[in-house]
């Protein structure tokens, strides 16, 4: 088992930086990928950034350049530091993780992002 708790959402204004950050515990050798979800009212879940075990990153294209996933040495907390944000990024964030070796996923409560015009 993991479990994942979000921190550092909240209202910011168009233009404006949050940093959220997902701090991991239990099983978390088992871990292989993390990353951050968002989901605004109406919409589907999408992807925002991941990071492998190796270090390897991956953002979503309405984010990249504005957005960055990192993860603390100790492989126990994630973050996004979130700049330029923008109306459109008004969404919850959700911590996920993938575990091996039967590809358990694993999610956060998610914490609220709003982004102000």
């Amino acid at each position: 088992q993991v479990r994942l708790v979000e921190s550092g959402g909240g209202l910011v204004q168009t233009g404006g930086s949050l940093r959220l950050s997902c701090a991991a515990s239990g099983s978390i050798s088992g871990i292989q990928v993390m990353g951050w979800y968002r989901q605004a009212p109406g919409k589907q879940r999408e992807l925002v950034a991941h990071i492998t075990r190796d270090g390897s990153t991956n953002h979503a294209d309405s984010v990249r350049g504005r957005f960055t996933i990192s993860r603390d040495n100790a492989k126990t907390t994630l973050y996004l530091q979130m700049n330029s944000l923008k109306p459109e990024d008004t969404a919850a964030y959700y911590c996920h993780a993938l575990t091996r070796p039967y590809n358990l996923n694993y999610w956060g409560q998610g914490t609220q992002v709003t982004v102000s015009s």
